[in-house]
């Protein structure tokens, strides 16, 4: 749905109008792309205030968050839009939503030439609280007034273990202008730090002292033996899922930017292309498999060696394109996790009573109840290795948790004779 100028302008009661695009049963944000264009603030002003003041007889529910973002060139403006930007995500991903993508946020009001979010809830009203500038970040709280979804998963109302991988560059060579070479590991921790400060659903570990085989055997389609390597770094870090990642072009373009100004250096364009994948600790199969291509200006000279964890390198327009595709990759892993099985390797057991290896960390609690899966591999026919599960007929609830571990008992105190230590404690 996309709404001109001309049809805004075409309202002659400006309230009229506003209630009859914020009202709730209108205002679902699913599969829905509004295009507004900046001559429309004033409107869109009376967009928010017949919001405020039909909200009070909606039905939806207020969540609260937090965004921060860098001031670059003196530009707090900029800085203030994308920090609404990352708290409306956050507000957004804790409702059950998500944002595929959302431009511009400025001055509290939704004014963006371009809004696309895809939700199972709809949005009654969007306010500023706060903003405070210190040095160079810009930190805001925004209120937002959201329509729940109809059904939330369980495993939604926990963190999942993922262990974060060393990157792979496929084409080394590329990594010669610039010296940049150590991309692979810097670009992890910066991705582990934003899911940790804007994620929502995961808690991260990190492997990067040494590189995984799995390029290596993704290309060769060694599934069994890329499922086996999943499978133990899995159990080796304690994790539920693991994450790899290939930086797959940061070839340089041939053709400079700067054409017309010829008394400036040379600036070419330079892609950043990396493909991410997900796999089940458990079972060593993949459930997320996303490819995120983009391009930037390298401003440096291409005989600089760079320093990719310096703060030059990161605020550079190249720098600054990856951070946004780190940001797009962790909304795209929150939300892709939301609902993925909580999953904990089971440590002990002990008559009725087991220990598996989630805790207060991961947002166990006492009284919280899971399911119980034996594992049961199998190799088919074509001698190809399956995980499978029985499940187990008893549930157990947690009666005791400590910051990585929870003790639980069976509801009805029978002895679990065909739970052992490795199967799994699952929150669905």
């Amino acid at each position: 749905m996309h709404i001109t100028n001309e049809e805004l302008t075409s309202f002659k009661d400006e309230k009229f109008m506003a209630f009859k695009l914020l009202r709730p049963s209108l205002f679902d944000f699913k599969n829905l792309s509004f295009s507004f264009l900046k001559s429309n603030i004033l409107q869109l002003s009376l967009i928010v205030i017949s919001c405020a003041t039909y909200s009070a007889t909606s039905f939806g529910q207020w969540y609260e968050s937090q965004g921060i973002a860098v001031i670059k060139n003196d530009d707090s403006k900029a800085a203030k839009s994308k920090a609404m930007q990352n708290a409306l995500k956050k507000a957004l991903l804790v409702a059950g939503a998500s944002v595929s993508s959302v431009q511009q946020v400025v001055n509290g009001l939704l004014t963006q030439d371009e809004i696309s979010i895809r939700a199972s809830g709809s949005v009654n009203s969007f306010e500023l609280i706060t903003e405070n500038y210190t040095d160079n970040l810009v930190t805001v709280t925004i209120r937002a007034d959201i329509f729940p979804q109809e059904k939330k998963c369980f495993a939604a109302d926990y963190k999942k273990s993922i262990l974060l991988t060393r990157s792979n560059l496929l084409h080394r060579e590329q990594a010669n202008i610039g010296n940049i070479y150590q991309i692979d590991k810097t670009l992890v921790e910066k991705l582990a730090s934003k899911i940790k400060n804007n994620g929502i659903y995961l808690d991260t570990k990190l492997a990067l002292q040494t590189k995984t085989e799995f390029t290596r055997l993704n290309q060769t389609l060694a599934m069994e033996k890329l499922k086996s390597l999943t499978m133990s770094l899995a159990s080796m870090t304690d994790s539920q899922y693991v994450l790899y990642s290939e930086v797959q072009d940061i070839s340089m373009a041939n053709d400079k930017n700067n054409n017309w100004q010829f008394w400036q250096d040379n600036i070419y364009q330079r892609q950043f292309n990396i493909a991410l994948y997900i796999h089940d600790g458990s079972t060593g199969e993949r459930i997320l498999d996303e490819l995120y291509q983009s391009s930037a200006p390298w401003q440096f000279n291409q005989r600089q060696q760079i320093d990719v964890s310096s703060q030059n390198f990161w605020l550079s327009e190249y720098g600054q394109q990856i951070s946004q595709t780190l940001d797009n990759m962790v909304t795209d892993i929150d939300e892709n996790m939301m609902c993925q099985p909580t999953q904990g390797r089971i440590v002990q057991v002990s008559g009725n009573s087991i220990t598996f290896n989630l805790g207060k960390r991961h947002g166990v609690k006492v009284g919280d109840e899971f399911s119980l899966l034996h594992a049961n591999n199998f190799v088919s026919d074509d001698h190809k290795s399956y995980s499978g599960f029985n499940v187990s007929p008893y549930k157990v609830i947690v009666d005791e948790v400590s910051n990585d571990s929870a003790r639980a008992t069976t509801t009805e105190q029978h002895l679990m004779d065909n739970i052992q230590i490795d199967d799994l404690a699952v929150r669905y």
